[in-house]
């Protein structure tokens, strides 16, 4: 069915390209904070268990928000491991590092999201698509805060 809400079918199919990295990026940052949540232990144990949690809560609900968007769009969001694995800029780690290591892994991942959602920016600011550019923003702002609490836990 053709969609018709003033932006084209080129400018659509970019956006939702761009947002299906978005969407790889988050899911990875999902199950690998998950992960951490899990495993995580030393004398932070109750701190970053809580604090992994807060933030894994966050991106369960996000990547909905993603997903739905490019649904709106016209596209099919991507929805395996094999997409997520092939679109995302976050590397999955197997094994599971020190608590001080996923607070370094979390707070890059985190920051591989912003730059994902910023580079979008360009395609959606041309299609005057403000709903996408709202969402962008919502989320830059909610990873680049947990990347700077992370990166406080570091220092």
């Amino acid at each position: 069915m053709d969609i018709q809400i003033g932006i084209q079918t080129e400018q659509r199919q970019a956006i939702a390209d761009g947002l299906s990295r978005l969407l790889a990026d988050t899911y990875t940052l999902y199950l690998k904070t998950h992960n951490y949540h899990w495993n995580v232990t030393g004398p932070m144990f109750n701190t970053l268990h809580l604090m992994f949690e807060t933030q894994y809560n966050e991106l369960a609900l996000a990547v909905d928000l993603i997903a739905e968007r490019i649904r709106a769009l016209g596209h099919i969001a991507p929805g395996t491991y094999a997409a997520y694995s092939r679109l995302s800029s976050i590397k999955e780690e197997e094994s599971i590092p020190k608590a001080q290591d996923m607070i370094r892994q979390l707070m890059e991942g985190q920051e591989a999201v912003v730059r994902t959602a910023r580079s979008i920016f360009p395609v959606v600011n041309e299609a005057s698509d403000e709903p996408t550019a709202d969402l962008l923003t919502q989320r830059m702002q909610i990873h680049e805060k947990n990347a700077w609490m992370l990166r406080s836990m570091l220092e």
